[in-house]
């Protein structure tokens, strides 16, 4: 999978907020598994244009549990709840 700035994860979820286009139509035009636009769109939901800004983030243990009770006590799935504490991958919850 290519590699997207900040301008185009934004555009690719403004298109979709433009209700012209659907969501698999659009990933598959990027070149996309409709389920990275899906995480694009709700950390945007979730944080706004802030989130495409690009940076690394150490996560300290507290961190790690904080997320991992909130999923324990929301019953959210591992994608939503790395979209609403902005975790730019899924795959990092799960190495927790």
């Amino acid at each position: 999978m290519a590699n997207f700035s900040s301008d185009e994860n934004l555009q690719a979820v403004m298109h979709y907020q433009n209700g012209s286009e659907s969501m698999k139509s659009i990933a598959k035009s990027l070149g996309l598994h409709h389920t990275v636009l899906l995480h694009w769109i709700r950390q945007y939901e979730h944080h706004g244009e802030e989130v495409f800004k690009k940076s690394y983030t150490p996560y300290s243990v507290q961190d790690k549990l904080d997320v991992l009770h909130y999923i324990k006590e929301h019953g959210t799935s591992i994608r939503e709840t790395a979209a609403v504490f902005n975790i730019a991958s899924h795959s990092t919850i799960l190495s927790w």
